[in-house]
């Protein structure tokens, strides 16, 4: 039933067309779920044919249980799309964090995210993307030292529990514009008495 439906997409290519079939057009329906089998005898070419221009299109292989997963859960395999699309936009994941977390190789998982709608980046709009995102959970953490040391923790209590230095505990209060209790104060921070 499955190789009618996929011949039905892919009509059959004669023989003497063979010539004609590019490793592109290869590439395409087996990335849509054609198996190479299929593609034998919808191409005409041989099976070794077939191989190395998927190989020469860079294509991804599949193995079976993978083709029968593809096959028998689009759904799934869109829902596993969309993921991968959100940890590389939202989290700044790079392929081959994509495809670790998908059980892919990077070209598999680089496929998914485009199948989802994503665009891939280059390299250094991946590190430009991560640096921003260190900076704002580094003030976030610095918003939340402030709200904790204003509440009466110390310096070095919030080094350890955050398994900081002090010295970096200090620099990301004074980040936040945290003003600083004098030393042996451990009390929260009172604002100063006007004089009158």
């Amino acid at each position: 039933m499955g190789v009618r439906r996929m011949t039905a997409q892919h009509p059959p290519t004669a023989s003497a067309e063979g010539q004609r079939v590019t490793p592109e057009a290869l590439r395409k329906q087996y990335e849509s779920g054609a198996t190479v089998d299929e593609l034998v005898t919808a191409s005409g070419l041989s099976y070794g044919t077939v191989l190395n221009r998927l190989r020469d299109a860079g294509t991804a292989m599949r193995t079976s249980w993978q083709t029968r997963r593809m096959r028998q859960n689009p759904q799934a395999r869109r829902h596993l799309a969309a993921r991968l699309r959100t940890l590389y936009e939202q989290h700044g994941a790079t392929l081959t964090e994509l495809a670790a977390a998908a059980g892919e190789t990077r070209r598999g998982a680089r496929r998914l995210l485009i199948e989802a709608g994503g665009t891939v980046r280059t390299t250094q709009q991946t590190l430009r993307m991560r640096a921003a995102t260190r900076a704002v959970e580094r003030h976030k953490l610095a918003l939340s030292l402030r709200a904790r040391y204003e509440a009466g923790a110390t310096v070095p209590e919030l080094a350890t529990e955050h398994s900081y230095s002090v010295a970096t505990v200090y620099r990301l209060l004074h980040q936040a514009g945290t003003r600083m209790r004098p030393k042996h104060n451990h009390g929260p921070a009172r604002a100063p008495r006007k004089r009158s």
